[in-house]
């Protein structure tokens, strides 16, 4: 399990960690290589935790690098989906290794809250595009989706490393993604709406992969 709190033998900053950001740092500055001259000096108001507070960004997404899990995540993006920059804020929440958009190259990336800088996030054209990217890397494709022959998140046990797909609001997944997935898995709703919230989707089957992979120590 990670320790996220800040080493014991390093200055503590001015002011109490919140989300809110921190302020100058007070005394002595560190001398690691990690942190950034310029938020030491005016502080740091970033959207990051505080194991991360005054660092310079590529040192955060080096240490991102050491423990991402084996999960990518793929979102087909052939209307301007609205929801993608909220499923890279989640992928990024749950150390996803790669967020890949299949479709249109433009996103919105407001919902991502600037997580993109820290998340690898990679393009492709078309499905067979994706299809290719995950055969090489030996990626099981599971499609997120409530249509005929789904299987429910609740019952299935997802492979420790796979490509999670989700389509965009509204139609879903197309029929090709259907078809290059290896399972297609639906999220139970006990309400009267047909589907929930893309982004919301996302979110949960990311972390129903975290509970049955992630092992969490008392």
């Amino acid at each position: 399990m990670r320790d996220d709190a800040p080493d014991s033998a390093s200055p503590a900053p001015s002011v109490e960690l919140t989300t809110n950001g921190v302020g100058p740092w007070a005394g002595e500055w560190p001398d690691e290589d990690r942190y950034d001259p310029q938020l030491l000096e005016q502080g740091d108001s970033r959207n990051v935790i505080d194991r991360y507070r005054y660092w310079r960004m590529d040192a955060i997404v080096a240490d991102l690098d050491e423990h991402r899990h084996p999960f990518h995540v793929a979102i087909e993006n052939w209307q301007h989906d609205m929801n993608i920059g909220s499923i890279v804020r989640s992928a990024n929440a749950f150390a996803a290794d790669t967020v890949h958009i299949v479709g249109r190259r433009r996103w919105n990336k407001r919902g991502a809250m600037v997580t993109d800088r820290y998340q690898h996030v990679e393009h492709h054209e078309d499905v067979a595009a994706l299809v290719a990217r995950a055969n090489a890397a030996e990626l099981p494709i599971i499609a997120i989706d409530n249509v005929p022959g789904s299987v429910l998140i609740e019952t299935f046990r997802f492979p420790e490393r796979c490509l999670l797909l989700f389509g965009q609001e509204g139609p879903g997944l197309s029929a090709e993604a259907i078809a290059a997935a290896q399972s297609v898995v639906e999220i139970s709703q006990f309400g009267s709406t047909r589907s929930i919230n893309a982004s919301a989707a996302a979110a949960v089957a990311m972390h129903v992969w975290v509970t049955q992979h992630v092992r969490f120590d008392n």
